[in-house]
């Protein structure tokens, strides 16, 4: 399929959630981080509409992501869920996921191997949701996905388009809505800074990089997409442990 918007190639629906699924399986069973693997409850590996048009990147999951498998259930979620209500939107309506898919000993800051151990599935996940704009939160999501050290604080609330793999998405940076919880006048800048995105995602999407042969990526696309098929109809039904392979509706959301 090609976008009549950009002439990207663009892979199925049902073919980018399989290959989703796929990520998130190897998530589930990831042990690079060997700290991390030992004192994890879950892999918290994001949750939302996996077609969303506006994905958000936080930091790492805390305890009650650790608990519940999903991210930002906290009160740091609740005030996220406010903001997009004010500009019209739901849960329901974005994909939400963390720089780190684990939750880091006594919520300390990830550490840089940390954040390399984990980017590909991040990076993946965006290829596969292909959302139109990235909202990342806070310090640590910003300057990955920036790969700049600039901190939030000069940069929030200025969009810019980078190419994250083989997709240039626009990026925009806001401060991390715990921010807020612990200083109440950031809530205004959040707010303002909220305001902007209906704006933004009424852009066109960005054009694909020009380095990327659209040929060799449609080709590329295609094998990844049927190699997944593949895996999928040939695993057993009862998955690990005898639970189902695929995850929860509440995980990944539309699937």
């Amino acid at each position: 399929m090609v976008s009549a918007t950009s002439g990207e190639f663009r892979a199925p629906a049902v073919q980018r959630r399989e290959r989703l699924k796929e990520v998130y399986a190897r998530a589930q069973a990831c042990t690079r981080c060997p700290e991390l693997a030992a004192t994890r409850r879950s892999v918290v590996f994001g949750s939302g509409n996996a077609d969303a048009d506006l994905m958000f990147v936080g930091e790492a999951p805390g305890a009650s992501e650790d608990e519940q498998g999903l991210p930002f259930v906290g009160q740091a979620g609740k005030l996220l869920e406010r903001l997009l209500g004010e500009i019209g939107l739901s849960r329901g309506d974005v994909f939400i996921a963390n720089t780190l898919k684990c939750r880091p000993p006594g919520n300390r800051d990830p550490l840089p191997i940390e954040i390399d151990n984990c980017r590909e599935y991040l990076f993946e996940q965006v290829e596969l949701i292909e959302p139109r704009v990235i909202c990342s939160l806070g310090n640590f999501a910003t300057k990955l996905l920036r790969d700049d050290p600039a901190g939030i604080t000069r940069v929030h609330g200025q969009p810019q388009v980078i190419t994250l793999g083989r997709r240039a998405v626009r990026l925009y940076p806001i401060f991390h809505p715990a921010a807020a919880l612990y200083t109440p006048r950031m809530l205004q800048t959040l707010r303002e800074d909220f305001a902007r995105l209906p704006d933004l995602l009424a852009l066109p999407p960005p054009e694909p990089p020009a380095a990327v042969d659209q040929a060799e990526q449609r080709e590329a696309d295609e094998a990844l997409a049927a190699a997944a098929v593949a895996v999928a109809e040939a695993a057993p039904t009862g998955g690990p442990g005898g639970s189902d392979a695929a995850p929860a509706p509440d995980q990944l959301g539309l699937f």
